[in-house]
């Protein structure tokens, strides 16, 4: 196999594939490196899924300025590439006399960005826009530009897109080491050493750690975790927009979030984390979001179907001692979006710590790294042939009677559901399976269809899915895992009975 590229992007979460199909735009031979066997398995798979307005970032920095451009150029971009978006905006509601004045800078700092529509709402307007919410609201921040989208459908279509540009994806790959030789770096992996002429490193949780394979500490990441609940379609009939509770102490409020697919997500909470692969939900982040829930949104049901916690990066600036070579890290975290580059080192783009609103500005920043390094690379021409746009996957659930039975005809798996609570079918299971990158793991069936995230949280459809993947990848269904290496969902006797 042929281990030469022009570029060698480290990371398959939504940074990482919306710069490997920014490089495509070039003539430059890509390749996306990713340790575990798919993609948005990391920090952008478990996220709040807001398309932020930026109205809540500071004026002048490079986030505002992404934020507000790619809030308003996302609908062309989820037509472009088949994604579902939900521009359904927010109320930031306060409960006193600080969210009140929070909300009023708020209100200031949005105007400064040049974000549109901004209003602020007594209580009775709050309430008439958002009945679910407790009456004892004093004040709200109304912002129409707010929006959700499904964040693995999202990273998924840009991973099918670059995909189809060029961009070969190495999933199960894990980098283990980065050396420049000459004018070109080598990406060492456990399946062997990639030869590129510049990297971008979008490697997520652990991009600093990537990033110190070839250099001095410059910006390290300190992890934090939150929990979150997802709650069934009969809360998604109570709540019509984004929450955002301003509280009126000191600490995280809470955020509900209507999802494109009808559910309510709840969250997150926000506490330490010394294991960065730790995403075991707590019990106290959990009673957290309950209480807060029952204080904003009383009219909301607590219809929960599933919990689940997050991993989050925090960045800071990394400051190494010149005789010692110990390193202290500054007193408070890096708000800004961290693109960067070192003049000794300049073939390597690094995007470390990069948080909120990172999904909304996945694209711009993918973009702006892609640019960097193509600079590097002496800007070489234009794609000819690249395409932007990606085919939507067939979705089932909500088809007309008509389109629903004339593709029954065509091909009857598209008749055969396999999923009740989420009304998904055969058809859409083998197409995830045969997409590329399709999906290898129960997991991946899942973040494609939406199979197994219904009410019964796959109760109903678990061996189907199973048999259907194992079928399509021609493997026993033992070989299967639910997600992660080593998460095996069915055992293998000697015997060979399952």
């Amino acid at each position: 196999m042929d281990r030469t590229y022009d570029a060698v992007v480290i990371g398959g979460g939504l940074l990482g594939c919306f710069a490997a199909r920014a490089l495509c735009r070039r003539k430059l031979r890509v390749a996306l490196v990713e340790q575990r066997e798919d993609v948005c398995t990391g920090i952008s798979r478990a996220n709040t899924a807001i398309v932020y307005a930026g109205y809540d970032t500071k004026p002048g920095t490079l986030k505002s300025r992404l934020t507000v451009q790619a809030n308003r150029e996302f609908d062309g971009l989820c037509r472009e590439l088949g994604v579902r978006f939900r521009r359904c905006g927010s109320l930031m509601v306060a409960f006193g006399p600080r969210g009140r004045a929070s909300l009023r800078r708020k209100l200031e700092q949005g105007a400064a960005n040049g974000v549109e529509g901004l209003r602020l709402l007594d209580r009775a307007e709050a309430l008439a826009l958002e009945p679910a919410l407790s009456p004892a609201v004093e004040a709200a921040l109304w912002c129409p530009g707010v929006g959700t989208v499904d964040p693995w459908e999202l990273c998924l279509a840009a991973a099918e897109n670059a995909a189809a540009n060029g961009a070969e994806l190495l999933l199960s790959t894990r980098v283990t080491g980065l050396r420049a030789e000459g004018d070109r770096y080598v990406v060492e992996t456990d399946r062997g050493d990639l030869s590129c002429r510049g990297v971008v490193n979008c490697a997520g949780i652990r991009a600093d750690q990537v990033a110190e394979l070839l250099h001095r500490p410059t910006i390290r990441i300190v992890p934090t975790k939150g929990d979150y609940f997802v709650l069934d379609t009969g809360a998604g009939e109570h709540l019509r927009h984004v929450i955002f509770h301003e509280p009126e102490e000191k600490g995280k409020g809470l955020t509900l979030v209507p999802t494109v697919d009808g559910n309510v997500l709840l969250g997150p909470s926000e506490e330490g984390a010394e294991d960065r692969e730790d995403t075991a939900s707590s019990e106290e982040g959990l009673a957290f979001l309950r209480r807060l829930a029952g204080e904003v949104a009383p009219g909301l049901p607590l219809e929960v179907i599933r919990s689940f916690a997050a991993i989050r990066p925090n960045p800071y600036e990394a400051l190494v001692d010149g005789e010692t070579g110990a390193v202290t890290l500054s007193q408070k975290s890096i708000g800004e979006f961290m693109v960067t580059r070192l003049e000794e080192y300049p073939g390597l783009v690094s995007m470390i710590g990069i948080k909120t609103p990172g999904l909304t500005c996945a694209k711009l920043l993918g973009e702006h790294a892609a640019w960097l390094l193509s600079r590097q690379l002496g800007d070489p021409p234009a794609n000819p042939d690249f395409c932007p746009e990606r085919r939507a996957p067939v979705r089932v659930a909500g088809l007309p009677e008509d389109e629903l039975a004339a593709l029954v005809a065509r091909d009857p798996a598209y008749g055969r559901v396999v999923c009740r609570c989420r009304m998904v079918t055969e058809g859409e299971i083998r197409d995830a399976v045969r997409r590329t990158p399709g999906a290898v793991t129960l997991d991946g069936v899942k973040y494609r269809t939406g199979a197994g995230m219904g009410r019964c949280q796959g109760g109903v459809c678990t061996e189907r899915v199973l048999e259907i993947l194992a079928r399509e990848r021609g493997v026993s269904p033992a070989e299967i895992a639910k997600g992660r290496p080593g998460s095996w969902l069915v055992k293998e006797g000697g015997d060979g009975q399952i």
